[in-house]
């Protein structure tokens, strides 16, 4: 089983990142969702920040734009994710070539379709 932590998750059903943080559990993934604003989200006690998380990280999946996700390089790199997913809308190079520098495989994807594709 790997380990996914959802950066942007939201509680409302109709949001991607709901949608990818319920698919991964079905899928049989451990999510972590990241908010600072809610303590659960579908069942799952929610970090409030990256450096909130502990233990391992297999995939980073992004669900917050440039603006946000630009400045949390160190903390993501802090996180030594084998991975970071990049979904629609989430897409920086700045971003992407800092974290392949740090030796991070970055994938602009969707994870939903990631998912039931089986490309996850």
């Amino acid at each position: 089983m790997s380990r996914t932590v959802v950066l942007g998750a939201s509680p409302k059903a109709e949001r991607y990142s709901n949608q990818a943080i319920r698919l991964l559990q079905k899928y049989g993934h451990e999510v972590v969702p990241v908010n600072p604003a809610f303590a659960e989200i579908e069942g799952l006690p929610t970090a409030k920040t990256l450096s909130d998380v502990q233990g391992e990280v297999d995939t980073l999946t992004l669900y917050v734009g440039p603006d946000r996700g630009e400045p949390l390089l160190a903390e993501m790199l802090a996180l030594h994710p084998k991975r970071v997913i990049m979904n629609p809308g989430t897409e920086s190079k700045r971003l992407a070539d800092a974290l392949q520098a740090s030796g991070v495989e970055v994938v602009e994807g969707c994870t939903l379709v990631m998912l039931r594709t089986g490309q996850y």
